[in-house]
């Protein structure tokens, strides 16, 4: 099994999810041969990553998807509330954002993705291979040269001039590649869990107290996380479900009859981490979204980061890797160009956030909203700042000639010679 033949260099792409799929996508647009491996059969994972930021929506405009991106089940949040102790406050505002979509669209993660691959598959030159796992990787010296693979019990070797490790916290491709991560303290952990939502029912996204529920209207329910100080996950097992069941309840009474039906079955825990690589890449190699950066989920920014990364890889390297495999240097300007956005984030979460927090299994969590955030309600300028921050990021990637190539190695063009 090797990847499909090309003029130029091929990439192996390991990782089906939002980054290596727009990775995977962005390269092979350009007239890249590109493979990605996705260890499932599909993308139907419930509790993932499925804020859809501004900045996001924003490439789908550029490619001139975005209205039948927006055809896919969504729901829209225009702002961030919070509540905590009876105080309610307003920390973000995406209404005066410098983009066509002012506001986070919560999109399936499965539903996105498939979108993706979609596209991705009308290029002649893409290549999804599903129930495909890396196990390790093939090398020469220093070199990276491919993956080993297991598909359908078998092992196989898929040849690459470069493998992007886009296979999340836990990734593979950087264990195998000897790449190291630097670890920042978590200040949570995360039980998923949905119950039904009443017709025009309206929750803050965030009440603190003991524990924070972040609720998702979903339309026809709540998604809903339970957020613990981190490592009380298991005491909140261990206290039993009716414990769980109070403590939502206790956060929002309206929800203790659905609570009441909730059972251990039904929640999915997230052990939350957060570190970055001190390097991204080695000959032939290189990491991307939260193999290099793993994320906490607070502000719902992770899948948009992978995104940024993918984007900001696929304009960096596109050019090169249709002539020839990117140098050391090369490699490295995609971490050069992506770590800053990417810890001002981690330090948001892990330090700015953290007081929002419960700081153990009994804290009895924020008696209020602190007096900082409740200056963002009363200052609207600053609502919109962190309304940007959250919703474009630090540094926002757009697709410049990438955008522009809508034909180039498409089907369409097989008459023309396609993708050369």
């Amino acid at each position: 099994m090797t990847s499909q033949a090309n003029s130029g260099p091929a990439v192996c792409v390991v990782g089906g999810g939002p980054a290596g799929m727009m990775a995977g996508l962005l390269l092979a647009r350009q007239g890249i041969a590109v493979t990605v491996l996705e260890k499932h059969a599909d993308f139907f994972r419930d509790f993932r990553g499925d804020t859809v930021h501004p900045s996001t929506l924003e490439v789908f405009a550029e490619l001139g998807w975005l209205e039948e991106f927006l055809q896919l089940p969504h729901t829209k949040l225009s702002s961030i509330e919070i509540s905590a102790g009876g105080t309610h406050a307003t920390v973000a505002d995406f209404s005066a954002l410098p983009v066509r979509c002012r506001y986070v669209a919560f999109v399936p993660q499965w539903d996105f993705l498939s979108f993706v691959a979609e596209k991705a598959q009308q290029l002649p030159n893409f290549t999804l291979l599903r129930e495909t796992a890396a196990t390790g990787l093939l090398t020469d010296g220093e070199t990276v040269t491919g993956v080993l693979v297991e598909h359908d019990g078998q092992v196989r070797e898929i040849a690459a001039d470069l493998v992007i490790g886009a296979d999340g916290r836990h990734s593979v491709v950087r264990e195998a590649a000897g790449l190291r991560a630097r670890a920042s303290k978590a200040p949570l952990d995360v039980l998923w869990f949905r119950l039904p939502r009443e017709r025009d029912e309206a929750f803050p996204v965030f009440t603190g107290g003991r524990g924070v529920l972040i609720a998702i209207n979903r339309d026809s329910y709540w998604q809903l996380a339970y957020v613990v100080a981190h490592g009380a996950g298991r005491q909140v097992r261990a206290a039993g479900i009716d414990e769980l069941r109070d403590r939502v309840s206790a956060l929002q009474p309206a929800l203790t009859q659905r609570a009441g039906e909730l059972e251990w079955d039904g929640v999915y825990e997230l052990t939350v981490r957060v570190d970055h690589l001190r390097r991204w890449h080695r000959p032939g190699l290189l990491c991307i979204g939260d193999a290099a950066h793993a994320m906490s989920p607070a502000l719902g920014v992770g899948i948009n980061l992978a995104i940024a990364d993918a984007v900001a890889t696929a304009r960096i390297l596109g050019p090169i890797l249709r002539t020839r495999v990117p140098t050391a240097d090369e490699l490295d300007g995609v971490r050069r160009r992506r770590l800053l956005p990417a810890r001002i984030i981690q330090l948001a979460q892990t330090r700015v956030l953290a007081p929002m927090y419960p700081r153990s299994f009994d804290d009895p969590g924020p008696t209020g909203v602190p007096l900082a955030v409740r200056l963002l309600d009363r200052v609207p300028v600053l609502r919109r700042f962190t309304g940007r921050m959250i919703g474009l990021g630090v540094r926002p990637e757009h697709l410049g000639a990438i955008a522009r190539q809508p034909r180039l190695g498409s089907r369409n063009d097989r008459s023309r010679g396609g993708a050369g």
